[in-house]
């Protein structure tokens, strides 16, 4: 009975975390797999790790016993979140010891396909629900926040963003192998995730009362799963498409591509231009696409259906969002961008592994700090 009164409550609320005037900062949370320096399997250690760290913000646990998130707070620039995050896997690095390693990638490539999770309220309580399936949760995104001001606006850029997460996919698929085997997939991470409920493409919100009633339904935020979400708590738009990157400098490509995709979306709309709200099944064939084959596949147009090779498309976006990243400072991270295009991290994973899982995982370390 109570339920409508509240669901208006808190589209009050979620309005007045967009309204409130902000640039367009950006949030990066990425998240690492842990490795025993002798084996390289992941090692379900996180928690003692993070305990060496002395309550340092930027490092957090997750729901994998052997994964550690880095969280950066608000920063203007790629260029600094680069620098950020080197410092802070440095950083974790040295808090792992001489029995540890880390790595990123989407998924680790030969660890077994289920294994620990850490202990807490939130994680137990999704372990229950959930048991073997949130058991095989192992799996390393890169997060990524754009804060878009005011309410309509970040709406509108929302339902329009839907439509380009399978771009995004595609740029940042690297996660080629599972439980150790080559999936034949650029990123098998998808196929992992959507074991659970509120996964892959999110859809169209109308309004902040239907975001408000969607909360209201999975009564914890933090569920709310998809690859594209408004954070009611930051007033931002983050985007959970991405898998983890092996190093920095691919994490930042990313990053950058996403702030100005956001920007650019906002700055159509700020202009009278009606930003294209798309089928979710449309968007759905084009992220099957995008986590099949990356970058050496195709991308249909979503309004004719016609193919087109992901590289093209994506480097037409890159045109497009060129004199966006000029003005956001991030130009040389739109560039490296344009070096994914060509050979994203599922294709250097394979060709540095020779079909190898350890080979790739050895890769994967050795390049964590680079």
């Amino acid at each position: 009975m109570n339920a409508p009164r509240t669901v208006s409550a808190n589209a009050a609320r979620l309005r007045a975390s967009f309204d409130t005037p902000a640039p367009p900062t950006i949030g990066v949370e990425e998240e690492l797999m842990l490795l025993d320096a002798a084996t390289l399997d992941l090692a379900p250690r996180a928690s003692e790790v993070i305990a060496q760290l002395d309550g340092d913000p930027r490092f957090k646990l997750e729901l994998p016993a052997a994964q550690v998130e880095i969280v950066l707070p608000p920063l203007h620039r790629p260029a600094d979140a680069a620098a950020q995050l080197a410092a802070a896997r440095r950083d974790l690095l040295a808090a792992a010891g001489d029995e540890l390693r880390l790595a990123a990638a989407g998924l680790h490539p030969f660890a077994a396909d289920q294994g620990p999770l850490n202990r807490g309220p939130r994680y137990d309580r999704t372990a229950a629900e959930f048991g073997e399936v949130a058991r095989r949760q192992l799996v390393f995104a890169l997060q990524i926040h754009v804060a878009v001001r005011g309410a309509d606006r970040a709406l509108a850029v929302y339902n329009a963003l839907r439509s380009y997460l399978p771009d995004l996919a595609a740029l940042a698929a690297h996660a080629p192998f599972h439980a150790g085997r080559d999936t034949g997939m650029a990123s098998w991470r998808p196929v992992v995730s959507q074991m659970l409920p509120r996964q892959g493409v999110p859809p169209r919100l109308r309004s902040w009362d239907d975001y408000a009633h969607a909360l209201h339904w999975v009564e914890d935020p933090g569920r709310w799963w998809w690859e594209l979400r408004p954070h009611p708590v930051h007033g931002t738009l983050e985007l959970r498409v991405p898998d983890a990157q092996a190093t920095v400098a691919d994490a930042a490509a990313i990053v950058a591509v996403a702030q100005a995709l956001a920007v650019r979306l906002a700055e159509r709309h700020d202009v009278g231009e009606p930003l294209r709200v798309h089928d979710t099944w449309r968007i759905e064939e084009n992220a099957w696409s995008a986590g099949r084959h990356g970058v050496e596949g195709e991308l249909r147009d979503l309004d004719t259906g016609e193919p087109a090779p992901a590289r093209a498309r994506l480097h037409a976006l890159l045109d497009e969002l060129e004199p966006v990243a000029e003005r956001l400072g991030s130009a040389g991270e739109l560039q490296d961008a344009r070096r994914l295009v060509e050979r994203n991290g599922a294709m250097a994973l394979r060709e540095a592994s020779g079909g190898d899982p350890e080979a790739a995982t050895r890769w994967l370390m050795e390049r964590f700090t680079v």
